[in-house]
């Protein structure tokens, strides 16, 4: 006897969860899951599924209809139970993404793990059971593992149900299909069958179009070569021609997935382009010729034919090249070359060539720099220079030349603040301004200077409190807001400007409990309130208030014990986790509870230890480790364990010292010399931090101790307070 249909019973035919780095694929998937004729044969049969329809129709997103919501949680939660199934687009975002994890938990919890399907798009599945392999796992946590009947995640493993989009795989079509054919409950090569069947008619005509436009094509070609006199107006309409082809006709093919044919239709068109002569033609039918060769570069270059693109840019660039020099005034035309140029330099980079994309960078940019200056407010042009700065800055950073880095991040940022001025800023501009400051401020303090990070870190916070509270219902800009508040936080402290800094910190613990009141099941806003709670407990402590100290930290372990016991394999949260345990050792050492810190201590190095073994160069985990070494040689002094932790941390410490000026690590490379009564080799790395205005009270009560003495410095101190005297109270 057959079930009763399940989908009479739902609103929607399938619920789409997806990280918002994904949206390219929820918008096709979307599109194409509405747009779907169910073979006219199969509609109306009887399934495990229900009858099956004629549409596949609605589908839910939750990010498009849930942008006017008040309650995100209650909706999504309805939205879930009137789900007939849940769609997950799997790549490393979403993997990562704790709304996409919620989501299958809260299907999961319904009842209904047989009706989750999974779309690969990048990533590997599994990945995280590859040893160095964990960043590039594609299926979110709930994913991974089956439910259990206690009404939780169990530990036994599940295998999703997959379709493969990726390239090699399944491909984009098969995997549709796969995925209809999972939701419709009918056998795949059944529906690949009827559906071949149907496009063969369907494309027919297309394909018939493309020949005949591609016959057209090469005819008035031949006759363009030809005819001498009416060579300019037939180019013309051959040039036309190949706009359609490279425009609308390629996107129909696209959206049928006949890439055989798109292909057919941009080599007749190079061959085309490469058949014409390059003189006693008009610079506008040149700039038309060079816009369509870069666009049939970025056709191959979306395929994945790299080579095939960088034959299409070279073949525009060589247009544009020309075109550019005869009219240097001619902004468009230097933004054009400088933009295919810069294509260039990405398809090398994706060919793994470096060397040669950063020369290539360099070169677009020298184009522009032929422009008149100043720029004239030509948004164009502006934003083509920010965007070379970007790509250049990673280029070198990529390198280690982190000085030269800075200067494009610089000019980045010059530019960023010209592309914002006026009335018509873009919200994508002022991201792009938050992230070049933020940019600049990370470099400044890995490179020691505290004044200038505390300010970039501020001109961030600033950018995105604006945007935040301009959109008060975008929570993602809230949450970038309160992480961008919570470093500003930790950075003044290293400044001396500890009552500030606990200020901020405490303002991004109040925003992330609003956030985790507004969705209690996102773990993502918790293991923010833990962890900032955990920071601001250390300069509670350092300032003398144990009792307060005592509390945030009590409230960050209760959290990240929680939540690392219902998903043990998330190193985030367990190294989180293993930092409010070290801040618990300082607290119990203050009490005089040397045993109990030695036991927390042990438990916090026996999960850091691996981890930075995985990961070496990890600067949190060096710090983090090394920090846990000295923490368990202070709660047992004397012994010759406590000796041997304290000369292992400074061996790691040395190691990436000689590399990196991040004040962090030499603050606590003195502490290391220090312990091991090797004051004379701790003296030198205490005036470069004095120099650089570095006053975290750690380290200035591990001096005191010492008897060492560290006055302020006039100059770091004036730098500081500009850089903290002129910001709001709040």
């Amino acid at each position: 006897m057959a079930q009763d249909p399940v989908v009479p019973e739902c609103r929607y035919r399938a619920f789409i969860s997806y990280s918002h780095q994904d949206k390219a694929w929820a918008d096709w998937l979307h599109k194409a899951l509405e747009n779907y004729r169910v073979p006219r044969r199969l509609v109306g049969k009887t399934t495990t599924a229900g009858v099956v329809p004629r549409r596949l129709v609605p589908i839910f997103r939750d990010r498009d209809e849930l942008a006017s919501a008040t309650d995100l949680g209650r909706k999504v939660n309805e939205a879930l139970a009137v789900s007939a199934n849940l769609v997950v687009i799997c790549s490393p975002a979403s993997a990562r993404s704790r709304w996409v994890n919620e989501e299958v938990m809260a299907f999961k919890r319904l009842g209904r793990s047989d009706r989750v399907f999974c779309l690969i798009v990048g990533g590997e599945p599994n990945a995280t059971d590859l040893p160095g392999r964990e960043d590039e796992e594609c299926f979110a946590h709930a994913l991974r593992y089956l439910w259990g009947d206690n009404g939780t995640l169990s530990d036994v493993p599940a295998e999703p149900i997959a379709a493969d989009a990726r390239p090699g795989k399944d491909g984009r079509i098969n995997a549709k299909l796969k995925l209809i054919a999972g939701l419709l409950d009918i056998g795949f090569d059944q529906l690949k069958q009827r559906e071949q069947q149907r496009h063969q008619r369907r494309l027919a005509a297309i394909a018939a179009t493309a020949m005949v436009i591609t016959v057209m094509t090469s005819t008035l070609a031949v006759v363009a070569m030809h005819a001498r006199r009416v060579a300019e107006r037939e180019r013309n309409q051959a040039e036309g021609l190949v706009s359609f082809m490279l425009g609308d006709l390629n996107e129909k093919l696209g959206q049928v997935q006949r890439l055989d044919i798109m292909e057919a239709v941009d080599d007749r068109a190079m061959s085309y382009f490469q058949s014409l002569p390059s003189t006693d033609v008009t610079d506008t039918s040149l700039e038309q010729r060079a816009k369509a060769l870069e666009k049939i570069g970025g056709v191959r270059f979306d395929q994945g034919h790299l080579d095939a693109a960088l034959l299409s840019y070279q073949a525009a660039a060589r247009i544009a090249g020309p075109l550019a020099s005869r009219a240097p005034a001619n902004i468009p035309r230097q933004i054009a070359y400088s933009r295919v140029i810069t294509f260039i330099g990405m398809t090398e980079w994706m060919q793994g060539d470096l060397d040669t994309a950063g020369k290539s960078f360099a070169t677009a940019q020298d184009v522009l720099r032929r422009t008149p200056l100043p720029l004239s407010g030509n948004k164009a042009l502006i934003q083509q220079w920010a965007t070379l700065d970007t790509d250049l800055g990673h280029v070198l950073e990529a390198r280690g030349k982190l000085d030269e880095a800075v200067e494009q991040y610089q000019n980045m940022l010059v530019h960023c603040r010209q592309l914002v001025e006026g009335a018509d800023s873009k919200t994508e501009w002022q991201e792009l301004l938050g992230e070049a400051h933020n940019n600049l401020g990370k470099m400044a303090l890995m490179r020691g200077d505290l004044p200038t990070a505390i300010a970039e870190y501020r001109a961030d916070d600033a950018i995105e409190t604006a945007m935040s509270e301009r959109d008060p219902r975008n929570h993602d800009q809230r949450e970038n807001m309160v992480r961008v508040r919570a470093i500003l936080g930790r950075t003044l402290a290293l400044g001396g400007a500890v009552d500030l800094g606990a200020k901020n910190l405490q303002q991004a613990i109040d925003g992330a409990v609003q956030l985790s009141e507004f969705e209690p099941k996102a773990t993502s806003f918790r293991a923010k309130i833990a962890l900032y709670s955990t920071q601001l407990a250390r300069l509670r402590r350092l300032s003398g208030d144990l009792e307060q100290a005592q509390r945030l930290n009590d409230k960050a372990r209760e959290i990240f014990g929680d939540m690392t016991r219902q998903d043990p394999s998330n190193a985030e949260w367990q190294q989180d986790y293993a930092e409010a345990r070290l801040e618990q050792v300082e607290l119990l050492l203050a009490a005089g509870q040397q045993g109990q810190a030695q036991n927390e201590a042990t438990q916090a190095l026996s999960v850091l230890t691996p981890m930075q073994a995985r990961k070496p160069d990890e600067r949190s985990l060096l710090l983090d480790t090394a920090r846990a070494r000295l923490l368990l040689a202070a709660a047992s002094p004397g012994s010759a364990a406590s000796h041997q932790s304290r000369e292992a941390a400074l061996k790691d410490l040395s190691s990436a010292i000689s590399a990196n000026n991040d004040p962090r690590l030499l603050a606590l490379h003195v502490e290391a010399l220090l312990s091991l009564d090797r004051r004379a080799d701790a003296d030198p790395i205490v005036r470069q931090l004095w120099a650089s205005g570095y006053r975290d009270l750690e380290l200035l009560a591990a001096l005191k101790r010492n008897d060492i003495d560290y006055p302020s410095h006039a100059a770091s101190e004036q730098r500081l307070h500009a850089a903290v005297g002129a910001m709001d109270p709040r």
